[in-house]
């Protein structure tokens, strides 16, 4: 078991980030949310999770222990391999899975790409009393959007090696997607959004 990995990152890539430990690069698979927090030639530590397969060795990557942790757990569910996980996880913070839960919010699952309405049921009876309560403040209701999404992505776009020019002109481009969604913007959804018109512009 690996359970983390402390190094320089020496490459990023959308779902994805190289951190060379000793002379070695470990390819770790990572949420937009956690890549958005690296930096090209910078020291990073990321919580890992390895899973292993008859066929491969795949590591996955998490800001801290908490998102490792719910990831695994993720898992233990019928029908939960290590990609759903990760992409429930891309959509939302692990707090943010608990109150779902103890809420029974079933529109909150579905948002998950791969989770239909009968899935999301099942999940929500799989996890209940299994994920624990939340750990930080929910946030307040009708609390006003942040701004602070601009430059969390504008950053993302940074480390992830396009020019500032470029990312002056993603930001703006998913401003919109920003300001239309309900509560504090996800910075991992809108990171998608701005790399694809990124590749679309190229």
């Amino acid at each position: 078991m690996i359970a983390f990995v402390s190094g320089t990152v020496a490459a990023l890539a959308p779902d994805a980030a190289v951190v060379e430990v000793g002379g070695v690069g470990m390819a770790i698979q990572c949420t937009p949310n956690t890549l958005s927090t690296l930096r090209l030639g910078k020291p990073a530590k990321l919580a890992t999770s390895l899973v292993v397969r008859e066929d491969s060795l795949t590591l996955y990557g998490f800001v801290d222990d908490d998102e490792r942790q719910i990831f695994e757990l993720l898992q233990t569910a019928t029908g939960v391999g290590p990609r759903l996980a990760q992409a429930m996880l891309a959509v939302h913070t692990p707090d943010a899975l608990r109150r779902a839960v103890a809420a029974g919010d079933e529109k909150a699952l579905m948002a998950v790409p791969g989770i239909g309405k009968k899935g999301a049921q099942k999940l929500l009876l799989e996890f209940k009393d299994r994920l624990g309560a939340p750990v930080g403040a929910a946030p307040a209701i009708g609390a006003p959007v942040t701004s602070g999404w601009r430059d969390q992505l504008h950053a993302a776009l940074i480390g992830l090696g396009y020019a500032t020019r470029e990312a002056d002109e993603a930001v703006a481009a998913v401003a919109p997607q920003a300001e239309a969604a309900e509560g504090a913007p996800q910075v991992g959804q809108l990171l998608k959004a701005a790399l694809q018109t990124l590749n679309r512009a190229r």
